[in-house]
Formats: structure tokens, C-alpha cells, sequence
């Protein structure tokens, strides 16, 4: 639960340095609760907290999966908690302008929602709709969450102004890209795939020189006609010019193309964990 704590913490820090108090509404609950508080000044917090009980009660109900569950709960208590209690004792924002708000909230609320997600919940709201509305519309995820949060952000636009609305889109783009570098790391993984007709010797080259493992398929060239060997391998970012060099001299006419991936787990990299 020690992540789950980090990343509530953080999160509660974005929206009572940043979010609030340049009146972001950045979808979600958490922008819910910031529009309703315009209006009756109830306190932010506990509305965030009042508004996720009936969807963890259909997460319980729909979703299963109790300590998920259970770990979401957590963490929406602790957050709810916190941006109440927090704004006695911080100062009210740190910068008038809009876009510092937009970015650093972005960034600092993205990392606490990384956290959250490598602890294994979520922080409630949107994440649990989003995977209802999958489950009963057959609407994807990714989908779901840009249906509610652009709903949240409409809004806001008419309760606030339509500028902020606009940061407000600007702050739910870069918190998307500080949660998936949170949850996944910077990738500085690199794939290739590698179609020649000299399998051995490019493969016997990596083995050796870069002491990476290759794995070989046999394939067909669909204009051509003409079998050939694929080879894949995984690599760093720091090692594919040597790739391409090794590649070149054992087959210059290969075909290899070069991809970017989130993560490799296994032998060489990072070690496989539950």
C-alpha cells in the first residue's frame, strides 16, 4: 500500500497546488467536484469521496476483484482526505499563470496516478466507469476515458471560462503522458526485426557481439515469393547503430525494421515480476 499512500499524496498536491487553484478542471471526479464548488463552496474533498461511493459499489457489484477493489478504496479515502486537509496548510497555488498550472499539474497528478496504477488500483472516478461503460456498451477504455473527461472539461468551459477549459485539455494530455512514464518507465528498449538471407551469420554476430538473444521464423515474400528467414531480437537504445553495423556487413541487402517498446522482461532486461 506504500505506493498507493506516494501516489494519493501526489495527487492531492497537483490539484491543491496547481488544479485548484488556478481552476483546472481537468476531467474526471476531481474536475466534477471543482465545478459543483464554484457554485456551493462544498469542500472539494469530500465530494470527490461522495461521488466514488456509488461507483465502487457498481465496481463490487459489476467488476469483482476485492483487493483491486479494496486498493482503490484506499486510495480515494486517502486522497479525498488529503486535498481537504492539505489546502489549510499549503499555499493557495504557486503561480497565476495557466500554463505552469496546465504543466506542472499535468505532470505531478500524471506521476500519482502512475504510482497508483504500479500499486495495483486506481484513484476511483473515471477509471471505474470507463471499465463499466466497457463492459456494458462494449466501448473501449481508451474511448471511455476521453467520453467522460471531455464532458467534465465542456463544463467547465461554460462554469469557469473557455481558456481554462482549453489548459484544462493541455493538463489532461501531459498528465496522460507523466502516468504512462510513471506506470512503464522511459522505454529504452528497441526491437528488430530482421528479414535476410543470411540468417546465421547476422545471428551468430548478435549472439556474439552484443550477446543478445535472437529468435528465427521462417517467412514468405508475398511479391517475390522467395522464402526467408526473420530474425527478432530485442536491444537498448544504446546499442542499435551497433545492430544496424553488425546487420550490414553479415547481409547488406536485409530488410530490418526498428521499433520502440514499452517494456522487455526476461533474461537481459528487466526481471519478470507479478
Amino acid at each position: 500500500y506504500s505506493l498507493l499512500l506516494l501516489g494519493a499524496v501526489i495527487q492531492a498536491l497537483s490539484m491543491d497546488l496547481f488544479f485548484i487553484p488556478g481552476k483546472l478542471a481537468a476531467g474526471g471526479v476531481s474536475g466534477t467536484a471543482q465545478i459543483i464548488n464554484r457554485y456551493t463552496g462544498w469542500p472539494i474533498g469530500m465530494m470527490i469521496l461522495f461521488f466514488n461511493v456509488p461507483l465502487f459499489l457498481l465496481g463490487w457489484r459489476y467488476l469483482g476483484g476485492r483487493r483491486f477493489l479494496a486498493r482503490s478504496i484506499f486510495t480515494v479515502v486517502v486522497y479525498s482526505v488529503l486535498v481537504d486537509a492539505l489546502v489549510l496548510v499549503l499555499p493557495k497555488g504557486l503561480t497565476p499563470d495557466p500554463v505552469l498550472n496546465a504543466l506542472y499539474g499535468g505532470v505531478l497528478g500524471g506521476i500519482g496516478v502512475g504510482l497508483v496504477f504500479r500499486g495495483r488500483g486506481t484513484s476511483g472516478g473515471t477509471d471505474i466507469l470507463a471499465k463499466l461503460l466497457g463492459q456494458w456498451r462494449g466501448i473501449p477504455i481508451s474511448q471511455s476515458y476521453l467520453l467522460t473527461d471531455a464532458l467534465v472539461v465542456l463544463i467547465a468551459g461554460l462554469a469557469f471560462n473557455w481558456e481554462l477549459a482549453l489548459y484544462a485539455l493541455v493538463a489532461l494530455y501531459v498528465s496522460g503522458l507523466a502516468t504512462e512514464a510513471t506506470t512503464e518507465g522511459a522505454s529504452v528498449v528497441r526491437t528488430a526485426t530482421i528479414i535476410t538471407s543470411q540468417p546465421q551469420p547476422v545471428a551468430d554476430h548478435i549472439l556474439r557481439e552484443l550477446e543478445r538473444g535472437v529468435t528465427m521464423w521462417p517467412g514468405v515474400g508475398m511479391y517475390s515469393g522467395e522464402t526467408r528467414q526473420i530474425l527478432f531480437c530485442a536491444v537498448s537504445r544504446a546499442e542499435v547503430s551497433q545492430l544496424k553495423a553488425i546487420i550490414h556487413e553479415a547481409d547488406p541487402n536485409a530488410f530490418v525494421v526498428i521499433g520502440q517498446a514499452h517494456e522487455a522482461l526476461g533474461e537481459g532486461f528487466q526481471p519478470l515480476k507479478q
